[in-house]
């Protein structure tokens, strides 16, 4: 598969902010960190992430919009696509040495209905990469063009039953997220499946659904920038995606569900009963 250049120049800005992190990790006791919030922190490393990011890309387009973790929403030419951008997603665990990390990066086109902007005037995610610094994996998908690692074509997982299978999550903390509804959920899917992971990094959660590590994954109250690039992997490498009611949207964050062919619908169905009992 030809790399496009629109890959090329997300990869460019995700493998130049990923060289920094990479010395940063290396020595994370000297960081520079900041409370965002309870649990919630911002480092000096995640601020210069997205900073190198919002250079490249902005070069290479300079009429493209921004949403960002750190910056927030920079409008740009509506008639044109926009970036949405996590520049460290797992910042805990890099800040506590785990080399479980990623940036994420996103291109998404604008929604018309003929007359002007239709919805919230963004429709399909058109493209998406996941690069994780530490291991140098670079995730990456195109609408229509499949998912890849590398020059690796992914697919989803081919397991068909759920007690083979092996689930990912994001579990509340420290004023983030429903406990109640969360444990509803485990409770319903833990006892059906092979095993449950919590890593700490939804963006490579889903990179690892498409690229067949996990069957399934789902996590409430995500930002776009945390999923919009995983949500492309997952459906271009054949696999579902959609909210807890079933929608698939350009990008799921308030609920996510992903799975693979086989078993998104089962492990919907398990969710949605666990949800209706409360």
């Amino acid at each position: 598969m030809a790399i496009s250049g629109l890959i090329r120049v997300m990869e460019r800005a995700a493998r130049k902010a990923g060289q920094r992190l990479r010395r940063d990790f290396g020595e994370v006791e000297h960081l520079q960190v900041s409370r965002k919030g309870t649990a919630d922190f911002v480092s000096r490393a995640d601020q210069q992430s997205e900073r190198t990011i919002y250079d490249e890309l902005r070069a290479a387009r300079p009429d493209w919009g921004f949403v960002m973790e750190e910056g927030g929403v920079i409008e740009g030419d509506p008639t044109r696509p926009r970036w949405i951008i996590d520049p460290l997603d797992g910042t805990s665990n890099f800040l506590h040495g785990i080399p479980h990390f990623a940036i994420s990066i996103a291109a998404q086109e604008p929604a018309f209905d003929g007359k002007g902007p239709a919805g919230d005037g963004w429709g399909d995610v058109i493209a998406g990469i996941i690069y994780q610094p530490i291991t140098d994996e670079s995730f990456w998908a195109e609408k229509s063009r499949g998912a890849w690692l590398h020059d690796r074509r992914l697919r989803v997982s081919g397991r068909r039953h759920l007690d083979e299978s092996l689930i990912a999550t994001g579990i509340p903390f420290a004023g983030h997220g429903d406990p109640l509804e969360w444990a509803k959920i485990y409770a319903a899917i833990a006892p059906q499946v092979a095993g449950i992971r919590r890593f700490g990094a939804a963006s490579l959660d889903l990179a690892w659904v498409a690229a067949g590590r996990y069957e399934g994954f789902w996590e409430s109250n995500l930002k776009p920038w945390d999923s919009a690039a995983g949500c492309l992997l997952v459906r271009e490498a054949g696999g579902f995606v959609s909210n807890y009611r079933g929608q698939s949207l350009p990008v799921c964050d308030k609920e996510v569900l992903a799975g693979n062919d086989a078993l998104h619908s089962r492990l919907h169905k398990l969710l949605v009963g666990a949800l209706k009992e409360g």
